[in-house]
């Protein structure tokens, strides 16, 4: 959320339901919170939040134990005047590198590696300066390494990246 609190449950959790639908409580907000983002764990990866200062930090999926959904969650990131607000969170590995954007339009693209992981309940490092300014978003620029083992690992692939035309049988 955009106070720092984070929670980690199955989508198993989550029955499918039609479009139409309203949906379910994923987690309880405080009153003005709000959910900045969400994310699929991936093996290998870590967690990687971003506040609107441009300060932030890498946290290993481990430290976040699972709950069931609608709970009030875990502090994920400290927010403070020297923070500010959390803008972004992504699943991030080593070779990423990571894209900033501010306000008034300053891009810097940096390497996550040098981001070493810290614990939880934490305020971060500054990853980009900003003077007065602040930042509104966020990319991860995946590895050609990483997006070559996405693609692998989706059903229908062969392994070779191309995916697998439909068969008809006689």
């Amino acid at each position: 959320t955009a106070d720092g609190k984070s929670i980690r449950f199955s989508e198993h959790d989550v029955r499918s339901m039609g479009r139409v639908a309203a949906g379910v409580h994923g987690i309880k907000l405080r009153k003005g919170d709000e959910v900045v983002d969400m994310l699929i764990v991936e093996p290998g990866g870590s967690l990687l939040t971003v506040c609107e200062h441009g300060f932030g930090k890498r946290t290993d999926f481990g430290e976040y134990r699972a709950q069931g959904r609608g709970g009030m969650g875990l502090i994920n990131i400290q927010t403070s005047d020297r923070n500010g607000k959390v803008v972004a969170l992504k699943c991030v590995r080593d070779e990423d590198e990571l894209m900033m954007i501010s306000s008034s339009g300053k891009m810097v693209r940096t390497a996550i590696a040098p981001i070493r992981p810290i614990g939880r309940s934490t305020q971060g490092v500054r990853l980009i300066r900003l003077d007065d300014d602040t930042l509104v978003a966020v990319a991860r620029v995946a590895s050609e390494d990483s997006e070559k083992e996405q693609v692998a690992d989706k059903p229908g692939n062969d392994n070779t990246g191309q995916q697998e035309s439909p068969t008809e049988e006689a």
